[in-house]
Formats: C-alpha cells, sequence, structure tokens
C-alpha cells in the first residue's frame, strides 16, 4: 500500500470531499477561509506535493523550464545558468538543465524528455546539425534559441550577441601594436555564431589593410581541446604573433596551449579571448578579452520566460546585445617579438 499523500486521502481524512480539497488548496474563494486553511494546514502537515503529471493532464500550464546548453564548464554558461536559476526560484518557475555537448542527438533527447514532462518552456543554445526535424517536438513550447540560431519554418524568439564590431576591433587594435601575423580561432560556419564572428574576424583584417592568411584562420567544432590544438599548431609554426578567440571554450583552450609552452604573455605572443571569467584578470598581465554581457542575457531571459508563449503565427523578432572588447596587457606591441 502506498504512502503518498494524495488529494483524497487529505479529504478522507477531513471528511470533505476530494472536490473541496482541490479547490482549498488553489486557494478558491468558493471555499470558506476556515476550511482552507484547516486543509493547507492538514496537507503541510502531512507532506503533502502536488503532482505536475497530473495538474498537465487536466490541461493545467506547468512551471516546468528547460535549459539546453553545451557544457557548464566555462564560466558564462554556468553564471547565465546560476542567474536564470535564482529567476526561476524567485517566480515560481521549475529550472531542469541538460547537457547537449553540442551533439543533436543528445539534443533530440533532451527535447523528447521536456516534452514528456509537459515543460512549458525551452531555453537552448543550438546544437550544430539541422533542427527542423526537431520542430514537431518544439511546436507548443515556448522556444528561446541563445547565443546562435538554427533556420527553422516557425521563427522564435533569440538572444543574441551583437561581438562584430568588437571582434574587429580587436584586430585593428593589433594592428596598431604593429602585428601582421594575426590569427584567428573559431567555430565552424556551421553554427550562426561561427559564421558571423569569422566574417567578423576577416572584416576587421581588411579594414586594418592586413592579408587574412587561410593557414591562420583555423575553425572547428568548438571545444577547449580544439581551441588548444590550434594555438598549439599556430605556436609550433613561429610565424603567428597575435592570437584572437571566437569562443567561450576555444579561448580557454588556446589560452592553456599558450601558457604550457611557457609562452610569455604578450612577450612571446599577443592575445585576446572570448568571454570574460574571473581569472582573465589576475592569469599574466590580464588577458584583453572581447566581453559578453552574461547578466542583461540572463535577465532577458528571465523576462521573456515571464510573457505569454507567443502564438503560433507570430513572428518574434531577435534580441540583440552588444560584446565588448576590454583591453588588457595580453594584447601587446610587436616590439619584443623581432618583427613581423
Amino acid at each position: 500500500m502506498s504512502d503518498r499523500v494524495t488529494i483524497k486521502s487529505i479529504a478522507q481524512d477531513l471528511g470533505i470531499s476530494h472536490m473541496t480539497v482541490s479547490r482549498a488548496l488553489s486557494d478558491s474563494a468558493i471555499v470558506s477561509e476556515d476550511t482552507r486553511r484547516a486543509v493547507q494546514d492538514r496537507a503541510k502537515e502531512l507532506g503533502y506535493v502536488k503532482n505536475a503529471a497530473a495538474r498537465a493532464m487536466r490541461g493545467e500550464k506547468t512551471t516546468i523550464v528547460g535549459l539546453l546548453l553545451p557544457t557548464l564548464v566555462n564560466e558564462f554558461y554556468a553564471r547565465f545558468a546560476n542567474s536564470l536559476a535564482e529567476y526561476c526560484e524567485d517566480t515560481g518557475l521549475q529550472l531542469i538543465i541538460h547537457l547537449t555537448n553540442d551533439d543533436a542527438k543528445k539534443e533530440h533527447q533532451s527535447i523528447l524528455k521536456l516534452r514528456e514532462i509537459q515543460a512549458r518552456a525551452v531555453v537552448m543554445v543550438p546544437a550544430p546539425g539541422d533542427l527542423k526535424e526537431e520542430e514537431k517536438h518544439l511546436r507548443g513550447l515556448h522556444v528561446i534559441q541563445l547565443i546562435r540560431t538554427q533556420e527553422l519554418k516557425r521563427q522564435y524568439t533569440a538572444l543574441l550577441v551583437d561581438d562584430a564590431g568588437a571582434i574587429s576591433e580587436a584586430v585593428r587594435h593589433l594592428s596598431d601594436l604593429g602585428h601582421s601575423r594575426v590569427a584567428y580561432i573559431g567555430a565552424d560556419t556551421s553554427l550562426s555564431s561561427g559564421k558571423c564572428r569569422l566574417s567578423a574576424f576577416i572584416s576587421g583584417m581588411r579594414q586594418a589593410g592586413l592579408d587574412p592568411r587561410p593557414d591562420e584562420i583555423l575553425t572547428d567544432k568548438p571545444s577547449f581541446m580544439m581551441g588548444h590544438r590550434c594555438a598549439t599548431a599556430l605556436i609550433d609554426s613561429g610565424r603567428t604573433t597575435a592570437i584572437v578567440c571566437g569562443g567561450f571554450e576555444i579561448s580557454n583552450g588556446a589560452l592553456h596551449a599558450c601558457l604550457e609552452r611557457e609562452m610569455a604573455i604578450p612577450d612571446d605572443i599577443s592575445f585576446i579571448g572570448y568571454g570574460d571569467p574571473s581569472y582573465y584578470r589576475w592569469i599574466g598581465k590580464g588577458i584583453s578579452t572581447i566581453k559578453i554581457p552574461v547578466d542583461s542575457m540572463a535577465a532577458k531571459t528571465a523576462h521573456l520566460l515571464g510573457r505569454k508563449c507567443p502564438d503560433e503565427s507570430e513572428i518574434v523578432s531577435q534580441k540583440i546585445l552588444p560584446a565588448k572588447l576590454v583591453i588588457r596587457r595580453s594584447s601587446g606591441s610587436l616590439k619584443n617579438k623581432g618583427g613581423t
């Protein structure tokens, strides 16, 4: 026999109808104040917990919100998740986090699990691949795409970062310091963010009067190891004097490669990262970086989750947040590098 406390067991315990208990637990004015108080006190005493699945079957909207992220290892995603979790707790939403590792199959399974528990919304950093097959599973969910987007028949809200200006500015800054062999490490162009960031780098090179060199533009599926591998290749070439990164984990991996080779930053190589984890302020003489407005992004996501789910026919515009180039000591001049 189950020891689980239900509306019916509370009703039997108090000698009233289960409908009266249900209304009292929903704080309905139809039930007298004394009865509401008696029911709610008894429910609390017995440890009653609302059944979300049963509520969903009755057509009631759940409070479950999904968050699909590639990883929680880097500080940007961890900080965003923490801020969003605090908002959800304050507003009575239940946040469930799934990690996709930028894998389309894991993303698919995560979406199915959220549908199984009748989630009301999903905030997602789309994985590489074709998301069109997922549209039937996303139907009915309030979808917010984060950082990057996938092309879909129905348009969803997207919270994106305008980092093109900051990336181009980073290249011009390095050029002004005397660098002509400026390399770029970024995500491949199958990702909308990877395509835009690469375009911004090339634009910055041309604005600075520099020739983008194919052997110094390295792109692939973004990860710590990818950044590490690409930076190692650039260092070993002996030609590159400055590196600009176009991704969070890419930046951390590339920086690690420089440090483990005991490269002095900026004396041996100049470096501009992506994202601004707290330790970038104190590594070496400070790491120059393209700073992403994580707190503003979390706040805007929270605001959108509080809105009514958009109608099927509604076209939701993209929300753009500006990135900023932060100059520290890691992006130094060419004077100690022996020429170009």
